[in-house]
């Protein structure tokens, strides 16, 4: 794996990003208004709910989270949309320009547009609605990444879609986390659910982070094993993922279905 081009790939979209401001836009202004629109929901359950629980913390401490997830799988695929929507994704790989080298492009592309959304939301939900997420410490930060592992393999997965289904898929790919999130246990632990979805829940890896935000939040105690069996399960999907998007390209150059990328069946 070259650097060069690896940087290469991140530039691209730099040069995209500085070029439309209809491209920075959607950085930050969804995540803005999920945390807005949340945090006045939180403040009035607070105003109204007699049960003593601080709905800021947990609600919008959950919707935080798997905004900063949803925006990292998003960074990748939107990252793989772009060579696809300008017809371009072909002309990368006349060049010799590896899989591997490709996918770690769309990676760190990733994590520079979903740092600009955690820092917004951090900023809007901590500033203006209170919520002391840095009184957690340094225990934020395996929280975050796991998630952030778990967004990689997603937005993977999701390129993949798109890479063997063609550019027409690229719907399936938008409604993955909300198909997600109630197998997660965003919002309620997991044992609100039904066992068989309780089941699901436990193979996905952000179902760990919520179940330990909220122990941590209500004081309680909480296993650093579970945290850890969910990195692991992370990163083994980052793995797998990385391996389908790997067996799809090279199902497509064999085939010769990834000549629907280019410009002449495209137009």
């Amino acid at each position: 794996m070259r650097l060069r081009r690896v940087a290469a790939i991140v530039l691209r979209q730099f040069y995209l990003l500085r070029g439309s401001p209809a491209r920075v836009l959607p950085l930050f202004a969804w995540v803005a208004i999920d945390i807005v629109l949340w945090g006045f929901i939180t403040k009035y359950l607070n105003a109204v709910a007699a049960s003593g629980l601080n709905f800021t913390a947990t609600l919008l401490g959950a919707v935080l989270l798997w905004d900063f997830l949803v925006r990292v799988m998003q960074g990748v695929t939107t990252a793989f949309l772009e060579d696809v929507w300008s017809r371009n994704f072909l002309n990368l790989f006349a060049a010799p320009l590896a899989i591997s080298e490709y996918v770690c492009g769309l990676v760190l592309s990733s994590i520079a547009t979903s740092s600009i959304g955690l820092v917004i939301m951090l900023v809007l939900a901590t500033g203006v609605f209170g919520l002391s997420f840095f009184s957690y410490g340094m225990m934020l930060v395996p929280f975050l990444a796991v998630l952030f592992l778990f967004g990689i393999a997603l937005g993977i997965v999701g390129s993949a879609v798109v890479l063997r289904l063609g550019p027409a898929a690229e719907w399936f790919i938008w409604p993955i986390p909300a198909m997600l999130s109630p197998f997660a246990g965003v919002f309620y632990p997991l044992s609100t659910l039904p066992r068989w979805m309780q089941y699901i829940g436990r193979f996905l890896p952000a179902s760990y982070v919520f179940e330990g935000m909220r122990k941590a939040i209500a004081g309680e105690a909480f296993s650093p094993y579970l945290l850890v069996l969910g990195a692991c399960l992370a990163a083994a999907d980052v793995v797998l993922a990385s391996w389908l998007f790997v067996r799809v390209h090279r199902y497509t150059v064999r085939t010769g279905l990834i000549a629907r990328y280019s410009a002449e069946s495209l137009g």
